[in-house]
């Protein structure tokens, strides 16, 4: 039988939110998709970069490791999870410019029923994760996909994250992701292959 096929997409600074999307991805592979993990690009130069302390380090480092997303991993995969870091209360500027390149595959009606989940991390407590998860269904129901947000339909939900995505609170980068933040998102990654499964996955008809 065919695998789900999702596709990982993420930004990462410092790697709280490396660390969830590696969790989404272990869990989606628990439950036998096929996974491509991708980060995102800077869109400001070395120059800025600099001013903050480990951000052109991590990002090369990061950039060694992941491939850059493209329009043909989107069209490629039955789901998409989203991973951002909060900034200023919203999505980070370089996911969205990801998101904002996917205009030629929305014109042509190609990301329509396909899979959307979104999950992220913050800085500071109250700064910003839930709004930060609730703005990008915005530019995901644009697309066309069919948005999956967790409830709480795992165990794991009433120790961490939020009903509409995994997340996590680094406290000035200080703390990374615990055991019951990457259960969630490794929760995340299996409830959406399973969805992905049920909607795309034909099974094989052997001929009699």
């Amino acid at each position: 039988m065919q695998k789900p096929k999702v596709l990982v997409v993420f930004y990462s600074r410092n790697s709280s939110t490396e660390m969830l999307a590696k969790a989404v991805a272990e869990g989606a592979l628990e439950v036998g998709a096929e996974v491509r993990m991708r980060r995102v690009r800077e869109v400001v130069g070395p120059d800025v970069m600099r001013q903050a302390p480990g951000w052109l380090e991590n990002a090369t480092e990061m950039n060694t490791k992941y491939e850059a997303p493209t329009e043909a991993d989107a069209e490629w995969a039955d789901a998409i999870v989203f991973g951002t870091p909060t900034r200023f209360g919203s999505i980070s500027a370089e996911l969205k410019a990801y998101i904002d390149g996917l205009g030629g595959l929305w014109f042509a009606g190609k990301l329509n029923g396909k899979v959307g989940s979104v999950f992220g991390s913050t800085s500071s407590r109250h700064g910003g994760n839930e709004a930060t998860l609730l703005a990008t269904y915005a530019p995901m129901a644009h697309l066309g996909l069919i948005i999956v947000p967790l409830g709480y339909a795992d165990a794991a939900m009433f120790k961490a994250g939020t009903p509409y995505g995994a997340t996590h609170v680094s406290q000035r980068d200080a703390v990374k992701p615990d055991d019951d933040h990457l259960a969630v998102a490794r929760f995340q990654g299996r409830r959406v292959t399973t969805i992905a499964r049920a909607l795309h996955v034909q099974p094989q008809h052997v001929a009699a």
